[in-house]
């Protein structure tokens, strides 16, 4: 039997004071406006050695993406020719975010202000108007993962699944690590008894994407796989703990072991010359199936050692003061003011150069960027606060309202998933951070629905 899920009526989009949507209307125009004084604070897009310019080759050649990432990013990119057009049209999709959080959460009845709490992050915090300014993949994961969850928790049908599963395969394809989101999304249709009818549309439409292009990275590379470095991403995560002495290898193996090489994070394995994997005839991508299967026999062989990186490295994303993690990567607490060129001196930036309007250095603007260099948010929403966040969203969704495990769940795999393959870093905490608010507000909002239904049964129990 099919259980037919009814929600309240959607509150009036038009905001007022009587909806509720007032102060979220003020809180939007307020975002919107610190987007508008980065697009006139900075000369174009900000661009990243070596992840942009891979990106847009890829989108240039439409193939499948390079080794680390797939080419659902680079699809995005595709249509345009101007960095600084695709920079513009990310801080749109940063303020969509907001409005699919706060309108989802006014759906499931909370109240206005509480809905507009949560979205403050996504809408002010500067490391997620970084990501919008940059020509990376990351707004683009959370952007879908969120549109996913909009339409699987607004009204369960066949359509809604269908579409939240094509959604999840976009964001797979855009970022490997929420491929099992997939799953999570299945589950909760499966809890909620939604009906075999959504389940299948779902998993029809988040699978098929999937396979066709695992077999069109087949045709391009050898190979039925989604990037060609999956294997080079776990050898790296071993580095820190791996014991050969322990782990029964062949002699091509053997030679993937710590060889006395020494970085400050695990990731950093990954481009360190003198590692053992890149000194191998082919260097480290080559030989991506025979890291894989290093990595695969030193963590079934040092399980705890394993756990306990990952674990370690996981808490980096609560401490009260940011970690640099890797020490050259500093974490984006505010925005930047001066000049900074591109690495002219490998060819792919040149031809990126000549084929992409707007590929240049990045400049502040002045007086925009004292401006936006004199801004300032609460930086330890990336650490303790979040923790908190996780903490009570996970414990009130448990306890009072279920459905919000699914975006806790889905927090938390983004949040550990690139820990386990490869490293902490404080870009990859920034996706896990809306659905962690999303979850909380739901969660704790069923906790005082709850609270106040007890009292008033109480009440309703003593004698007069």
């Amino acid at each position: 039997m099919t259980a037919t899920i009814v929600r309240p009526a959607l509150p009036s989009l038009i905001p007022s004071r009587r909806s509720g949507h007032l102060l979220f209307g003020i809180v939007l125009a307020a975002a919107a406006g610190l987007r508008a004084l980065v697009m006139i604070g900075y000369t174009t897009a900000q661009l990243y050695w070596y992840d942009s310019f891979t990106y847009l080759d890829t989108a240039l050649h439409l193939r499948p993406g390079g080794a680390f990432h797939p080419a659902g990013y680079s699809w995005f990119l595709w249509p345009f020719s101007d960095v600084r057009v695709v920079a513009g049209i990310q801080h749109l999709m940063g303020l969509g975010v907001g409005v699919m959080i706060y309108l989802l959460l006014r759906r499931w009845s909370v109240p206005g202000w509480a809905a507009t709490l949560a979205t403050l992050p996504v809408l002010f915090d500067p490391a997620f108007i970084r990501l919008e300014h940059a020509i990376l993949s990351d707004l683009q994961v959370y952007f879908l993962i969120i549109a996913a969850l909009t339409l699987l928790m607004w009204r369960v049908s066949i359509w809604s699944g269908a579409a939240a599963g094509l959604l999840l395969a976009l964001a797979g394809l855009t970022r490997t690590a929420a491929v099992p989101l997939l799953g999570l999304a299945l589950l909760y249709l499966l809890v909620r008894r939604a009906g075999w009818r959504p389940v299948a549309a779902l998993a029809l439409a988040g699978a098929l994407p999937v396979a066709a292009y695992a077999g069109w990275y087949q045709q391009h590379n050898g190979r039925v796989a989604l990037s060609g470095a999956d294997g080079v991403s776990l050898w790296a995560r071993t580095m820190t703990f791996a014991d050969c002495a322990r782990v029964e290898l062949t002699p091509e193996e053997a030679k993937l072991c710590p060889n006395g090489t020494v970085v400050d994070a695990a990731s950093e394995y990954v481009w360190a010359a003198g590692a053992s994997l890149n000194r191998l005839p082919g260097g480290r991508f080559a030989n991506n199936d025979l890291a894989r299967s290093f990595a695969t026999k030193v963590i079934l062989a040092q399980p705890l050692e394993y756990l306990s990186e990952v674990v370690g490295d996981t808490s980096l994303a609560f401490t009260w003061t940011p970690v640099a993690h890797p020490k050259r990567m500093s974490p984006a607490l505010s925005f930047p003011k001066g000049s900074w060129d591109l690495p002219w001196q490998f060819p792919l930036v040149q031809k990126i150069r000549s084929e992409y309007d707007g590929v240049r250095g990045m400049a502040s603007v002045e007086p925009f960027g004292t401006i936006l260099a004199g801004y300032r948010y609460p930086w330890f929403l990336h650490g303790t606060l979040f923790g908190v966040i996780l903490l009570a969203g996970g414990v009130s969704a448990a306890l009072w309202r279920r459905a919000a495990l699914l975006p806790w769940a889905m927090s938390m795999f983004l949040l550990v998933g690139p820990i386990a393959a490869l490293d902490f870093d404080h870009r990859y905490v920034l996706p896990a951070i809306p659905l962690a608010c999303l979850a909380a507000a739901m969660g704790l909002h069923g906790m005082v629905t709850a609270v106040r239904a007890g009292r008033s049964r109480a009440r309703a129990s003593r004698p007069s």
